[in-house]
């Protein structure tokens, strides 16, 4: 970079409308800038790397290359990264200015625009990157914090009056016998963080926080920053806080002496967007987990808890139970009803069988065409029986007619039993192959009945 206490700072300008290009010129010649201008051909991103400018005016609409993408490209580069951006564009309505600092962008200015205005952004953010070297030198040199802010008070100011995030220094007050911190004396603060305590920057400068304040933005900040103190570990945590209409904030603190320098910046529509994109992946989860027609568990959501259940029962050595229903002679029905009335039906039955099973842990799934299935973890076989008839006299509550089954003039269940204790010289299939085998048994013995492999209890 060039070094702007000696010379005047360089200005790179990326621009393609040959009038804009004109009044730039004119512009910085009159405040006495040096200033280049990309020629139409030359990649942008070399052309910097070669010019080393101090400052970037870059046009939103250029027509040859995206300016956000090379925004991006030259704040993630090490060397030129601190390179201040100042975007131009000629839309009203259109301008995306959070884009503009999504990017990396430092400022922003419309055509047209008042001279006094670009060369007062020029100047304040030659100012603060001027700063900023002022300040990693003073850092590398471990000066304290009270010669920091002496030494560079008229700097800190334009910092302070130009950032976009809340800005603060504050130094720790200690009891005279005990030496715990009680509070903090603040230093220097920008109007951000002013706005956050609902004061004004005067009210606030060289009075001291106490613990109460803090707590009122949130109740583990001042325990949080004290452990900075005592550690000289930086601490960096989102917390939520209404002031006005923001509401979510991010805070970086890093100890400077005894005291610590904190950054507040607000992050309420990246955390609206996280919100929306956790709902966005809990709807997708959901759907992908529902059977689309009855809308309760699916073939795969059936697989994976069964897995689930089956690994924790077999730590805690409890029973496992599962509960396999088919339809009497559903086929009979779909012919005789039609398919809609069969899909109906289907959906009927899979809702009053989840309204039957109430407890959290209990899983109902569609296991196939007209088959369900049902696991009742830490459930044994009588229990299980239990609410087997409960399913039962439900699905007989209904009502729902079949004029073509040969057990009952309504629709009817055979359902299958199977319960064990996992251990590891059995797999889930096995207790899913003893409930099929006990659905078979209740089937082949005349249907509209619960069977298990062990107790006969007919219906």
């Amino acid at each position: 970079m060039n070094d702007s206490s000696k010379n005047k700072a360089n200005i790179l300008i990326i621009e393609f409308l040959p009038e804009r290009i004109r009044l730039l010129k004119e512009l910085l010649g009159k405040i006495g800038y040096k200033f280049q201008i990309i020629p139409q051909n030359e990649t942008p991103f070399r052309t910097i790397q070669i010019l080393q400018p101090d400052l970037i005016l870059l046009n939103v609409e250029m027509p040859d290359f995206n300016s956000y993408d090379l925004c991006k490209q030259i704040k993630s580069d090490d060397y030129f990264g601190d390179i201040p951006i100042i975007f131009m564009s000629g839309l009203k309505n259109t301008f995306d200015k959070v884009k503009i600092f999504n990017v990396g962008g430092d400022d922003y200015i419309q055509y047209p625009f008042e001279k006094i205005e670009l060369k007062k952004k020029i100047e304040n953010l030659l100012t603060i990157q001027k700063q900023k070297n002022l300040l990693e030198i003073e850092v590398k040199k471990r000066k304290q914090i009270q010669e920091i802010l002496n030494n560079s008070k008229n700097l800190l100011d334009s910092i302070l009056d130009s950032s976009l995030d809340g800005v603060a220094a504050l130094q720790s007050v200690r009891h005279l016998q005990t030496k715990k911190i009680t509070g903090f004396r603040c230093l220097v603060v920008n109007s951000i963080i002013a706005k956050i305590f609902n004061r004004s920057r005067h009210e606030i400068i060289g009075k001291i926080i106490v613990k109460d304040l803090i707590d009122h933005i949130h109740p583990t900040i001042f325990d949080d920053v004290i452990k900075v103190i005592k550690t000289g570990k930086p601490l960096q945590r989102d917390f939520f806080y209404s002031s006005d209409k923001s509401l979510w904030y991010h805070l970086a603190a890093v100890k400077l002496d005894d005291g610590f320098a904190i950054t507040v910046r607000d992050i309420t529509l990246q955390k609206q967007f996280e919100i929306q994109l956790q709902e966005g992946n809990r709807q997708l989860q959901l759907i992908a987990n529902r059977d689309a027609l009855t809308q309760v568990a699916n073939r795969r959501c059936f697989d994976e808890s069964l897995q689930k259940e089956w690994q924790r029962h077999l730590r805690e050595q409890n029973p496992l139970s599962m509960i396999m229903i088919d339809i009497d002679y559903f086929k009979l029905y779909n012919d005789f009803y039609g398919h809609q009335k069969g899909d109906d039906c289907i959906t009927e039955v899979a809702q009053c069988i989840n309204f039957v099973v109430k407890r959290p842990s209990d899983l109902v799934a569609r296991y196939g065409g007209e088959e369900f299935a049902v696991i009742l973890p830490n459930t044994d076989l009588q229990g299980a029986l239990i609410v087997a008839e409960l399913i039962h006299n439900a699905i007989n509550s209904l009502s729902i007619p079949h004029e073509k089954s040969p057990v009952s003039n309504c629709i009817t269940l055979s359902m299958g039993i199977g319960c064990l204790i996992p251990n590891h010289q059995r797999q889930p299939e096995n207790l899913i192959c003893d409930a099929d085998k006990a659905l078979y048994l209740a089937k082949n013995q005349g249907r509209n009945r619960i069977k298990t492999l062990t107790i006969d209890n007919e219906q």
